[in-house]
């Protein structure tokens, strides 16, 4: 409350009923809750054969809590550090001793406790509908290797191989997947029935048509950007809700008709760098416009070139995996916080139920819940997975002795 004028200096009196309010937020400083449990030995007179107290349900055999590996796993997995970075956030910031060695660990147990999770999801994908997929080069070790992701409408599952080859997509996506994949020109994809291509790198590959020295080449990569940049217009236009489907649809028959006279123009031109790009897009122009007739499918593949976007700035920063325990921490780690993204869920949260069911080995929460429940509603014939709540845990009946910072547990 002001005691005097800031100009002329006269003490003020009264009240302000309506203050300026200004708000500071700040952290409190961060203490580890250390939890001791007393476990007692006791001699048997008959045999002689000393029994050791078991530690309760949910309680984790190291010096780690779950939220500690939870955070710990999401600090590596999801915000893109390096084990010593990560070691150097839990001293430093959180006041608990950490060492790289022991980050390596939680890294080993929550890979584990999310495993399950992971098999699941990798076994729907060949029950999807519309699966985005892409692919980027990493390394285990010395090995040259893939980090595959595959992104369906609430899931998304990464796969580290050592190979580049539609094997990977005979593998994960097996005989049983009739739906569509969304995904670039490439020829591994080619076995695959319905395969939509994304306009993001046609324009791409227009756009380098038009810094061709060839002035024909130039004129056809200038004509085709026109209606490229049109699609992509109206498209905006339609996924903001400015427009309608069907008015989508209506606004994109000119285009059509202007982008297959442009290839096929292109295809008789008699230059072989026009031939070889546009004689390909003509004979399969199905594929450029499946986005109109398939719900779902988008002109682009944009979802799983941002969802491999973050894994690719951690392969970066972290020299990729070393071993083949870290290509399974590297699987799966970005497929829980990916899935949790698009399902608008705390991944945080999820880690730490998860490792709370492994270790009362009780089966985790399912990722598949919300997918279940909507297939449900639409079929009414398929069974949702039962999501473990965090208060089904059964963690037995003791005593606890609380200190400020440590409690010990007496069983």
């Amino acid at each position: 409350m002001p005691t005097a004028c800031r100009r002329c200096g006269t003490q003020l009196t009264g009240r302000d009923l309506q203050p300026l309010r200004h708000q500071v937020w700040e952290l409190p400083e961060i203490k580890p809750f250390v939890t001791e449990y007393q476990r007692h030995r006791l001699t048997c007179h008959g045999f002689g054969t000393a029994t050791c107290g078991q530690l309760p349900r949910g309680v984790t055999q190291g010096q780690a809590g779950l939220r500690l590996i939870a955070l710990t796993a999401l600090r590596m997995g999801c915000f893109k550090q390096s084990k010593r970075r990560v070691a150097l956030l839990l001293e430093q910031v959180l006041n608990q001793p950490c060492s790289p060695g022991w980050v390596v660990k939680l890294q080993a147990q929550a890979t584990l406790s999310l495993t399950p999770a992971y098999e699941e999801l990798s076994r729907q994908l060949p029950a999807a509908d519309v699966l985005g997929i892409d692919e980027s080069p990493t390394k285990q070790a010395r090995t040259k290797s893939w980090l595959w992701v595959f992104v369906a409408d609430a899931y998304t599952v990464f796969a580290l191989r050592t190979t580049r080859a539609a094997a990977v997509l005979q593998e994960l996506l097996t005989d049983a997947f009739h739906g569509v994949v969304n995904c670039y020109r490439a020829k591994m994809y080619g076995s695959q029935g319905s395969l939509p291509w994304c306009w993001a790198h046609l324009q791409r590959d227009f756009q380098a048509l038009v810094g061709h020295p060839d002035q024909q080449v130039k004129r056809l990569g200038r004509d085709l950007l026109r209606p490229t940049k049109a699609l992509f217009r109206q498209w905006s236009r339609c996924r903001d809700g400015t427009i309608t489907c069907r008015g989508f649809e209506r606004l994109m028959q000119p285009i059509h008709r202007e982008i297959d006279n442009l290839l096929l123009r292109g295809e008789f031109s008699g230059n072989p760098k026009l031939v070889g790009m546009c004689a390909p897009l003509y004979e399969h122009r199905e594929r450029l416009w499946t986005f109109l007739d398939v719900v779902g499918v988008e002109p682009t593949n944009n979802a799983s070139e941002r969802a491999l976007r973050s894994a690719v700035i951690w392969r970066k920063l972290s020299f990729s995996a070393q071993s083949a325990a870290g290509s399974r921490f590297v699987e799966t780690i970005p497929t829980v916080v990916e899935t949790c993204h698009r399902q608008s869920r705390s991944s945080f949260e999820y880690v730490t139920a998860a490792m709370q069911a492994h270790f009362a080995h009780l089966p985790i929460p399912s990722l598949l819940a919300r997918v279940c429940e909507r297939i449900h509603a639409e079929h009414s014939q398929h069974d949702c997975p039962q999501s473990l709540q965090s208060g089904d845990l059964n963690r037995g009946t003791y005593s606890s002795i609380s200190t400020l910072s440590r409690t010990v547990v007496r069983y």
